[in-house]
């Protein structure tokens, strides 16, 4: 099973992924620095993070998912800084 999955952390911003093994345990590659920049050293020493599955497909390509992943991080706006934590595709105010 692939999928979509959006991470929602503790101050509200979130990130979204994609997997493409269906993986229990992958949880994506947010942006830490930022990540870093919005927790206290106390903050980041026990928080929890929720993870939503927000799209899944037993059948589409790689390239298809690939394309879903893009769509919700659009749609989300979690590219915005003051949002979430992707850093790609680049967040436009204009496209927005």
């Amino acid at each position: 099973m692939k999928w979509i999955y959006k991470l929602t952390f503790p101050n509200g911003k979130i990130y979204v992924g994609m997997d493409l093994t269906g993986s229990v345990g992958y949880f994506g590659s947010p942006h830490s620095p930022s990540i870093v920049a919005d927790f206290t050293a106390e903050q980041r020493r026990d928080m929890t993070i929720r993870r939503e599955i927000i799209w899944s497909s037993g059948t589409a390509t790689d390239a298809d998912v690939r394309a879903k992943e893009i769509e919700y991080i659009k749609t989300l706006r979690s590219s915005d800084p003051a949002i979430g934590y992707n850093r790609t595709p680049k967040f436009s105010p204009q496209a927005n």
